[in-house]
């Protein structure tokens, strides 16, 4: 019996030890991290989607512009591979057409309207105009499947502007790309409980929530989905291990004071953070 216990304690011993190397972040890039705290960051834009102001639109951006918000926004390739900036994958619940975006040509897709507004889906070159480096930036790339080429074709737009952004994604396979090709860009693992929020969660959907997926892209900031704090793996990597904390997507007030603790930039949309009294978060 004592044998069976040394055997079953050195099992727990290297089990932990695999657990801790495949959701250890990237190493703590303190300046980098601190450069994007102190400010709100608009989801796809201060965007409302029942105004001329829809998401991930020129409009929304300017808005956010305007009010010195920093941006969260979405990238993805059309099919004559344009880098355009829309999140969804198909184009039906915001241009009303039951297609794949990368099914249309960027000339195909002006023909469509953002959500019956006078908006279009904008270029990212565009985008990046408009912003000017007034804004920092949070860029979510968009992978449907395992290539990465959307990666490439985004950080050749990138690598020219001379304003503050940073990178993330869902996709791991996203993460690892900057970090092999972009190293002194700062990067993060987007993630949630896949199987609470509705979808399907597969083998490599359950490495992103439990963020073993770390080993292989080694993140500056963990952006998880403020709702499931209690997230061991998230908890860890915050908390001891040094990622940067980031909520996705916080929609009222109420949201926002219940978040406050736990994490140290916000990502919003709805309603207007600076009004919130009493809030101390952001530092």
């Amino acid at each position: 019996m004592e044998i069976v216990g040394i055997i079953l304690l050195a099992i727990l011993v290297i089990l932990s030890a695999l657990y801790l190397f495949m959701v250890w972040p990237g190493r703590r890039r303190k300046d980098l991290q601190e450069s994007f705290l102190g400010k709100w960051y608009a989801h796809r834009g201060y965007h409302d989607n029942k105004t001329e102001a829809p998401e991930n639109s020129l409009a929304a951006f300017r808005k956010a512009v305007d009010r010195g918000f920093g941006i969260e926004l979405d990238v993805q390739l059309t099919k004559d591979e344009q880098v355009v900036v829309f999140h969804d994958n198909d184009l039906k619940r915001v241009c009303g057409v039951d297609a794949p975006v990368n099914s249309k040509t960027f000339e195909e897709l002006q023909e469509l309207s953002l959500l019956n507004s006078n908006q279009k889906i904008p270029l990212f070159t565009d985008v990046l105009e408009v912003v000017d480096g007034k804004v920092p930036l949070i860029v979510e790339i968009k992978m449907v499947d395992s290539r990465t080429r959307v990666c490439e074709l985004a950080n050749d737009i990138l690598k020219d502007y001379k304003g503050q952004y940073c990178v993330e994604s869902f996709h791991p396979f996203a993460v690892k790309w900057f970090k092999e090709n972009r190293p002194e860009l700062m990067r993060g693992q987007l993630s949630s409980n896949f199987k609470k929020d509705g979808d399907k969660e597969n083998f490599t959907a359950w490495l992103v929530h439990m963020l073993m997926s770390n080993m292989s892209c080694r993140p500056d900031f963990i952006a998880y989905c403020h709702e499931y704090t209690s997230n061991i793996s998230f908890r860890l990597c915050t908390k001891l291990l040094g990622a940067l904390p980031v909520a996705w997507t916080i929609k009222s007030e109420e949201q926002l004071l219940r978040a406050e603790n736990k994490y140290k930039v916000f990502i919003f949309e709805g309603f207007d953070p600076e009004k919130v009294e009493g809030f101390g978060g952001r530092k």
